[in-house]
């Protein structure tokens, strides 16, 4: 009897034990505003269950796309007030509390998406990256490449001064108006929801963004001609809270850094296969695609939006611009 009760009495302790093992398990809020189909989320989701499985099942992350928690200020915001744990967004909104991280959209600062990928690497990125932290809380644990960023329209565009007069949609952020503006278009911040119809009926001619998104938004189908002007290399972070950076131990920081870089080297070869692909495709369509002449494109921009007059620091502007790919 004392035997079967020493046993009773150590399998409930081994219940017990397993029992505070699970509760003890941490449920963490990753959230974006992409649709499910795009790699930002598929290899976020994938992320997300391999820290689970590298922490022996110590972090539940649940990923929240398509703005389900909210727009992507909201979930910037999110991250202070502790609504959210995880966010991927864009410099652009770094820059909101960290000013001189917005460099990275100045037109033509990366040539390519090889050197936005070498700056995340280099000492001025960790330099930037510090200030955001500094200034915010957050922590940005990697960095994806989000696509490169053309022009459509419905006439033929190959240098700068074709742009002259054009009415063209472009967000309203400073460094996303520099390039048109400087080329004399005449530039609109029509919401992006509206864009398609606004090119339908003419409210405008033109608008930018990556090829991956001019097909998934169908904007090929109400405009004539795509234009390689490259403007902006686009990419997004992935931030972590203050709150929940501090929270993690070094050997958790160690595999949420690890694992979330890894899912930005897959999402981001999965848009530059895309971007390759959809030169071609667009083509297949009738698409008129042109090469440009970039030299016109950034000698326009620096004359007309020189880096400092849009508030950021020139020595980062040189510094980025030095780096060379893969170094």
């Amino acid at each position: 009897m004392r035997k079967t009760l020493t046993f009773g009495a150590l399998a409930a302790l081994v219940l017990a034990t397993l029992a505070g093992g699970a509760s003890a398990q941490t449920k963490l809020t990753w959230a974006h505003v992409y649709e499910v189909t795009e790699p930002f989320h598929t290899e976020s989701v994938w992320a997300a269950e391999e820290i689970g499985k590298r922490t022996d099942g110590r972090y539940e992350i649940q990923v929240f796309p398509a703005s389900q928690l909210g727009k992507e200020a909201d979930i910037n915001q999110g991250l202070t007030l502790g609504t959210v744990n995880i966010i991927i967004s864009g410099s652009s909104f770094a820059a909101r509390e960290y000013p001189p991280i917005g460099v990275t959209y100045y037109p033509y600062i990366f040539r390519d998406p090889d050197h936005l990928i070498a700056y995340t690497e280099s000492d001025v990125f960790k330099r930037l990256a510090q200030g955001y932290e500094d200034a915010s809380g957050h922590h940005i644990a990697a960095v994806t490449y989000y696509g490169t960023r053309q022009t459509t329209a419905n006439k033929e565009i190959t240098k700068c001064s074709d742009l002259e007069g054009v009415k063209m949609r472009v967000p309203d952020v400073p460094a996303y108006l520099a390039m048109p503006q400087a080329c004399g278009a005449n530039t609109a911040p029509i919401a992006f929801a509206e864009v398609y119809l606004a090119l339908q009926n003419g409210t405008v001619d033109a608008q930018e963004n990556p090829l991956t998104t001019i097909e998934a938004k169908k904007f090929y189908e109400v405009q004539s001609n795509i234009a390689l002007t490259g403007h902006i290399v686009d990419h997004l972070n992935t931030v972590i809270s203050k709150s929940t950076w501090a929270s993690l131990s070094d050997e958790d920081k160690a595999i949420f850094t690890e694992v979330m870089q890894e899912a930005a080297v897959r999402a981001t070869n999965i848009v530059k296969e895309r971007e390759a692909a959809l030169v071609q495709t667009f083509k297949d369509k009738g698409i008129n695609v042109t090469e440009v002449d970039k030299v016109s494109f950034e000698k326009a921009v620096l004359e007309k939006k020189p880096v400092e007059s849009l508030g950021y620091d020139q020595a980062d502007w040189e510094a980025i611009k030095a780096i060379q790919s893969g170094s």
